[in-house]
């Protein structure tokens, strides 16, 4: 058998307590208070009431202070508060609807009418309660699904990425050091007029430090004799290298297309975006004689000319088959020297701002 529903009834008069109770306690468990104290003592305790029957004229505390008491209590503010009084001014059940009040009888009471809206005003609250319980659930399992979606983008980004490592030429550190790199330019630019409306979401810069390491993925189209090739590269060699910017780009094409969220979402919104734009556009310069388009300035992706700092600077202090490393103070010169002409002015100034922490990554993964 189910619990009757707990009504809790204040009102300092013994004549209408008794009248309440003798209409009520067959269907409900009735509390008494008599007073406004003892009606605060008593909706906070547990059980808490489920509904409560407030007179106004009371000594000490009237029911307008005792119902705003109770809307201030967190436990408490969702208990429907109905008063009954023989105050019957117009002006008197606005200001008792206005402190939070679901409905105001006028005594003499209607037995009828009060069972009625007793009954209705705790189907009510019943249904806000299981509504609330609704959305919880639910935004419990939109949670979980939003994680399933996010793992499920980092294997895909964990496995490219491994593809990546098993044809780059140079080092799997390369890889780990250029992303720490764009991470710390990202975030030193967060809140930059430039580039705030990109990178004043954190959850972008995480992106792009997860897509970064795939930012040579079109190697894996390059031939053995020329990718692994122990020497500088002829005019012509370089011109085939040249062309992992446009497979790297393709080959994230066609994994966006196979990818539900590319397809319902578009390409501004895929979680590969900044990977494409990065492996093919990374090596375009400010003043447009990079490649595979040509593109300058405001043309390059943003993700795509951070790329170009972090990768030239790391290529610039490893060693290579065709040049020793150089000291990161040359480095430092060398990106100085192709502000404005290789690289984005703007991150050429964070770059110099960060290079102390661009000196801690290189050693926290150094190739030794």
């Amino acid at each position: 058998m189910a619990e009757k529903p707990t009504i809790l009834i204040v009102d300092d008069e013994p004549f209408n307590i008794k009248i309440l109770v003798d209409l009520l306690h067959n269907d409900y468990t009735t509390i008494i208070a008599k007073n406004g104290a003892q009606a605060l003592q008593r909706a906070v305790a547990d059980p808490s009431p489920d509904l409560i029957l407030l007179d106004i004229m009371m000594p000490d505390m009237d029911g307008y202070e005792v119902c705003e008491r109770l809307k201030q209590l967190p436990s408490c503010h969702d208990i429907p508060v109905i008063f009954i009084s023989a105050m019957n001014d117009t002006g008197d059940e606005t200001h008792g609807l206005d402190l939070g009040a679901v409905d105001y009888i006028i005594k003499p009471i209607s037995p009828p009418i009060v069972k009625a809206r007793i009954r209705n005003h705790l189907a009510l609250k019943q249904a806000r309660s299981q509504l609330a319980n609704q959305n919880e659930i639910l935004e419990q399992r939109v949670t979980e699904r939003t994680r399933e979606l996010e793992v499920t983008q980092d294997i895909t980004i964990l496995c490219m990425t491994t593809l990546a490592e098993t044809r780059d030429n140079e080092t799997g550190n390369h890889i780990r050091r250029t992303q720490h790199y764009i991470r710390a330019l990202a975030r030193h630019l967060h809140d930059h007029p430039r580039f705030s409306s990109l990178l004043g979401e954190e959850k972008n810069i995480e992106l792009l430090f997860k897509s970064a390491p795939l930012h040579d993925i079109g190697k894996v189209g390059i031939p053995d004799k020329i990718l692994l090739k122990p020497g500088k590269l002829t005019d012509a060699e370089f011109t085939i290298m040249k062309r992992h910017a446009e497979f790297g780009y393709q080959a994230i094409l066609n994994a966006e297309n196979s990818l539900e969220q590319g397809i319902n979402h578009g390409p501004e919104k895929s979680f590969l975006r900044f990977a494409r734009e990065i492996s093919y556009s990374h090596h375009e310069k400010w003043n447009g004689g990079g490649y595979p388009q040509g593109l300058k300035e405001e043309e390059i992706p943003i993700s795509a000319r951070l790329m170009a700092v972090a990768d030239v600077y790391d290529a610039l202090i490893s060693r290579r088959v065709y040049k020793p490393p150089f000291s990161h103070d040359k480095a430092v010169e060398m990106i100085q020297e192709g502000r404005g002409i290789h690289f984005d002015p703007d991150i050429v100034d964070a770059f110099t701002a960060v290079e102390a922490e661009f000196i801690r990554i290189a050693a926290q993964f150094s190739d030794d």
